[in-house]
Formats: C-alpha cells, sequence, structure tokens
C-alpha cells in the first residue's frame, strides 16, 4: 500500500510539473481585427514558444529590466456616465457593472477609475459641493455637500466597489465654487488668492464625505485641463499659483487632516511639460506631490519621459484623453488609440491609462452648455436597458483584464510597425500588447528566455499575449 501511494504521488509530481512546464511554453491570445470579425475575443488555439530559429522581425520581452509599477487602466465616470446607468433596471446594471468590473469569463476588468469634484462638462449642468449665491463665502466649508453625486456617482461606485473593491479611484475638479473665483462664471476665471485656504478645506472634505460613504479615493489631481479656460465648467490656474497652492494650502490642509490620498499636479496636455516640471522644481512644492498628470489632445507622448526624467523620484499618470468612433463604421481603428494611449503612455513611465468616458447615450449626452462635449462618446452606448460597445471599450480591455494593478512593465524592443509593450502581473505571467500599424499582415517573433514563437496579426489588428 505505501509503495503503491509513493508510486501515485510519484505520477502526479511528474504529471503536475509537465502540465506546469506546458503552460508555460504556450501563449493565450486575445485578438482585436480591424473588420469587426473579432472583438476582443480569445483565440481556440494557443501558441507555442520553440527554440527554431527564422529570419523574421522579432519583439524580445526581456522581465530582467523592469520600469514602472501598473496602477490600473479604465475610464472617467463622469456624473452623465452613471446618470445613465443609475437609470437601468437593477438587473441590467448589474450585468454591465460585472462585465466592465470582473476579470473572470470574458468579463474586462476595469481597475481604475476617474471622478470629477463636483460637475464636469459631462453633467446635465454645472454644480460645485458648496454653491452659493454671489457675495455669499463659506470659508470653513460649514455647507459642503456632495448634493448630486449622491443620486448617481455614489451608488454607482458602491456597486462596482462591490465587484472590485481595490478599484483606485482619481478626483479631478473641474472648476472650484463660483464664489471662489474671480469671475462669478462656471467658465474661466482664476481662484482668488484669499481662497487659497478654504479651497484647500474643500478638497479635505471632499476625500473625508467620500471616505464615510466606503469610496476611497487614491489621488487628486489639482485642476483638470489648467490652461483650458474655455471649457463649461473650467478655470485658469497658471504653474506658479498651483504650486504656491500646494504647497502652502492643500499639501499642508491634507497633512494635518492625516489624510494620504495623492496629489497629482497639471492634468493637461503633453505638450506643456515645463508646466508640471516648474512646479516639482520647487522643492516645497516637491514634499506634498505624487506625481503629474497628462492628457494628449495636444504634444507629443514622449513628453512623459521627459518630465520623468527630470525627476525620476515622482511618478506618472495618464488620466484623459476622447476615443470615439462613426457608430456605423465598417472598421474599427482600434490601433490607434493603443497605440498612442495604452502603449505609448505606459511606455513613457505612466502608471494607468484611462480614457474618456465610460458612458453615454446614442446622443452623447449629457453635456453641459457654453462648451460641454457633443462629440465625446463613451466606452459603452447606453439605451435604457440596452448597452453597446465602441472603441474605447475594446482598447481598454486589451489591457485591463490581464495587466491588473502591480503589474510591472518589463522591457521590449518597439518595432516600427509593430508598436508593443510587456509586463509581468504580480502572479509570475506576462503580458505583450502587440498592435500592427503597418500596412500588410505581419509574421513576427516572440521572443521569451531563449525561446521563441511566431505570431501573425492582420493589419490594423490588436492582439494580446499571455504566457
Amino acid at each position: 500500500m505505501l509503495l503503491t501511494k509513493r508510486l501515485l504521488f510519484m505520477a502526479c509530481v511528474f504529471t503536475c510539473s509537465s502540465l506546469s512546464a506546458i503552460a508555460q511554453n504556450q501563449a493565450d491570445v486575445w485578438l482585436t481585427k480591424a473588420d469587426r470579425s473579432v472583438l476582443f475575443a480569445k483565440q481556440a488555439a494557443k501558441i507555442s514558444f520553440n527554440v527554431a530559429k527564422n529570419n523574421l522581425p522579432t519583439i524580445t520581452v526581456n522581465d530582467k529590466e523592469t520600469y514602472q509599477t501598473i496602477d490600473g487602466f479604465g475610464y472617467a465616470l463622469t456624473g452623465g456616465s452613471a446618470q445613465h446607468i443609475v437609470k437601468m433596471s437593477a438587473p441590467a446594471r448589474a450585468a454591465l457593472l460585472k462585465e466592465l468590473f470582473a476579470t473572470d469569463g470574458n468579463n474586462i476588468g476595469v481597475s481604475y477609475i476617474r471622478l470629477s469634484i463636483g460637475a464636469s462638462d459631462l453633467n446635465e449642468k454645472v454644480f460645485s459641493y458648496n454653491d452659493l449665491p454671489e457675495g455669499q463665502t463659506d470659508l470653513t466649508q460649514a455647507k459642503f455637500d456632495l448634493g448630486q453625486d449622491k443620486m448617481d456617482v455614489i451608488p454607482v461606485i458602491k456597486e462596482i466597489l462591490a465587484i472590485n473593491p481595490k478599484l483606485k479611484i482619481m478626483g479631478s475638479p473641474w472648476s472650484p465654487p463660483l464664489w471662489m473665483k474671480t469671475t462669478y462664471d462656471a467658465r474661466g476665471g482664476m481662484l482668488k488668492p484669499e481662497f487659497y485656504d478654504a479651497y484647500a478645506k474643500y478638497f479635505v472634505r471632499y476625500v473625508q464625505e467620500m471616505q464615510k460613504e466606503g469610496i476611497p479615493i487614491d489621488a487628486i489631481t489639482v485642476q483638470n485641463e489648467p490652461l483650458h479656460p474655455g471649457n463649461n465648467p473650467s478655470l485658469l490656474m497658471v504653474a506658479p499659483d498651483q504650486a504656491l497652492f500646494v504647497k502652502k494650502f492643500l499639501g499642508p490642509a491634507f497633512a494635518k487632516a492625516n489624510i494620504k490620498t495623492k496629489i497629482i499636479v497639471y492634468d493637461h496636455n503633453a505638450d506643456r511639460p515645463d508646466y508640471p516640471i516648474s512646479i516639482l522644481d520647487d522643492p516645497e512644492a516637491k514634499i506634498y506631490i505624487d506625481g503629474s498628470a497628462f492628457h494628449l489632445y495636444g504634444g507629443k507622448i514622449e513628453a512623459l519621459t521627459d518630465v520623468h526624467n527630470a525627476h525620476p523620484d515622482k511618478n506618472i499618470y495618464f488620466s484623459e484623453q476622447m476615443v470615439v468612433e462613426q457608430p456605423d463604421a465598417a472598421d474599427i481603428k482600434i490601433v490607434n488609440p493603443v497605440r498612442r494611449l495604452i502603449i505609448g503612455a505606459t511606455r513613457n513611465w505612466s502608471k494607468n491609462v484611462l480614457e474618456w468616458n465610460l458612458a453615454a447615450d446614442p446622443e452623447n449626452k449629457p453635456y453641459t452648455d457654453r462648451g460641454g462635449c457633443s462629440m465625446c462618446q463613451g466606452a459603452v452606448t447606453i439605451d435604457k436597458d440596452a448597452y453597446s460597445r465602441n472603441l474605447a471599450y475594446y482598447s481598454i480591455a486589451h489591457a485591463s483584464k490581464f495587466v491588473r494593478p502591480g503589474a510591472i512593465r518589463v522591457a521590449t524592443n518597439d518595432l516600427t510597425d509593430l508598436p508593443n509593450v510587456a509586463f509581468k502581473t504580480p502572479g509570475g505571467k506576462h503580458v505583450l500588447i502587440v498592435a500592427n500599424s503597418g500596412k500588410n499582415a505581419a509574421r513576427f517573433n516572440i521572443s521569451f528566455n531563449g525561446k521563441t514563437l511566431v505570431a501573425t496579426l492582420d493589419k490594423g489588428s490588436v492582439a494580446t499575449y499571455i504566457w
């Protein structure tokens, strides 16, 4: 009997080890084709690594050379997005949120969300958490109230956190309360110096009141698009003013209240890397700052590396980019957002990638008047209880499902027509995302630890390889 048990144990060890070795020598493939014949679907056949040699172009994955740790991938949950989601029936809403935030099956595992602190331009109307008639003030924030968010954003976030309690949340203001501004108008204007202290208290109350709702705010940016005062709502905040606000008011206020929420500066386009660099050059401001956030409506994504190189001890984030397509388009142009954002931002040190925005209706509503975005399509389009998936959904899915928080970017060589990025997950798996931006289908090698697999990718297609 003892001999039999030993033989069975040895057989199990041999079989389990063999299966493990086989698994490590094969890669799963999730594919999206430009012609929409395949949309983020797991391919039935795995691809095997072997030691055969050929002359194909090669992407070499080197996990001995590591870069930044990843916080996650996701979207902005605007008030408008939440408004549509909260109006769905409970079963339809649960199904949508599971598909977006769970990781099992075909669910895409969104792991990072950006909220607006007060209204953004994708709300029905402008509001803050402390609206007062012109001429009145509230320096202590005694009248602070999360208001409208209690009706839509907060209930939706609570359902999301029930699916993924580790979700990271960033908050960004579009405008302070109007009474704090140089003009009593949601658009433009600047923050009056005499209200810097009151506005710092406003941020403190936001973090504290959200925490009371069971919603931890991981990070805040000081101002969405501080150099774009034409949006509704918006605020002009030049770099010296932002540095002053952080070092003398916001940073000390967070410290006094024992708030650990990260403070992130800039939150605007990659064409002005001098803005965050100038703030980080101020040692009094820098001690309170976790990093800088970027959009890509202007500039080049490589500017993120310029900021990293200037202050390598501070983090880089990618907080917004609108990704749209024609609803009836024959092709899905997925290469563009994957190449520019998923691959481009992470290869330039970003810890996350957030697209704009999570949900809208078939007319891209709601949005504010006098400057709201009428063309901002959601990752999903919601029509009562029905929803459809758009370009932003698929581009984020290729990363979010597999590159979980805590993954580390690892080195790869970048081929001209095959832009790519690779990661090692906390569980020890490797994830490689490749886009074919060339004019023809491509055959290429993926090389890892001396072994090679041969992959084929049609033009305009994106694949995620996991082994």
